[in-house]
């Protein structure tokens, strides 16, 4: 049977909390659950029609293949999967801070290997995904472009240090927003608002927010200017958030610390060549 998304079979190497909302986008996509087979050690259902095994099938080569374990994991994993890889497998990375390098010093066979880096929207097709690719054909990132485009946005980097920075942004980019939502419902809360509603429409704000931003041709600064009455109590708290750049000090600081660990990852991931 042919699929609208996938040449050949797709190996998935882990499914964990990004790969499993990986494989609902693709589902949901059109990708037809028996060209997926997902290897994990516990063998542990993913998704209806989906195959599952704790070792590498034997039975057929991969078109592409997806690293969703854990980072740590790569050395475990490289041994064993690489003898199973074609020269036309599609290397596909979501491991934070491991280099092309590094999976080009374990994975020699395949022409092509592509690091991308998704963030949990792309389970409803809303996700970011950015992409950077180490040797391959044109026809290769266009396959790689196809397949990420249908959970969401993809952008690709012709320079590794810029893709790993957007990374930063995008793919942790979600817990910075998901911890912004929880603190406007905690701090609605201590003025009085109930928890479960100020949580609540503190959420709805930000997806119709969003939803405005992405749509709008106005700058973000812009509508926050917009929002903003002279003398109302948006610019009254807008003066709290600019006030000597807290706000925009704290982000530029959240995001530095997590380009830091994203640096030494990468740094752990070539000691171990």
């Amino acid at each position: 049977m042919t699929d609208p998304l996938l040449p050949g079979p797709l190996w998935m190497v882990g499914c964990g909390h990004m790969g499993s909302a990986m494989l609902t986008g693709w589902l949901a996509a059109g990708v037809h659950p028996a060209h997926v087979t997902v290897i994990r050690p516990s063998g542990a259902p993913v998704a209806e029609g989906v195959r599952v095994l704790t070792d590498y099938p034997e039975d057929e080569v991969p078109a592409i293949v997806l690293l969703a374990m854990k980072p740590y994991q790569l050395d475990a994993v490289a041994p064993r999967l690489a003898p199973a890889l074609d020269p036309r497998t599609i290397l596909v990375s979501i491991l934070a801070g491991v280099e092309a390098a590094s999976l080009r010093a374990r994975f020699a066979a395949p022409e092509t290997i592509v690091k991308a880096m998704p963030n949990l929207p792309v389970a409803l097709g809303k996700g970011v995904i950015n992409l950077y690719a180490e040797g391959g054909a044109a026809a290769d990132r266009n396959l790689a472009t196809d397949l990420m485009m249908a959970l969401g946005h993809a952008e690709w980097f012709e320079d590794e240090a810029a893709f790993q920075l957007a990374g930063v942004l995008t793919g942790a980019g979600p817990a910075f927003l998901f911890r912004f939502i929880e603190a406007l419902g905690k701090g609605a809360a201590a003025l009085g608002l109930p928890e479960d509603q100020a949580l609540l429409l503190a959420t709805a704000m930000v997806a119709g927010g969003g939803a405005l931003a992405a749509a709008s041709q106005d700058s973000a600064a812009e509508l926050a200017r917009k929002v903003a009455s002279p003398n109302g109590t948006t610019e009254a708290g807008l003066k709290v958030l600019d006030a000597d750049r807290a706000l925009f000090d704290l982000v530029e600081a959240t995001l530095a610390a997590a380009r830091t660990r994203s640096v030494e990852m990468a740094a752990e991931a070539r000691a171990r060549n």
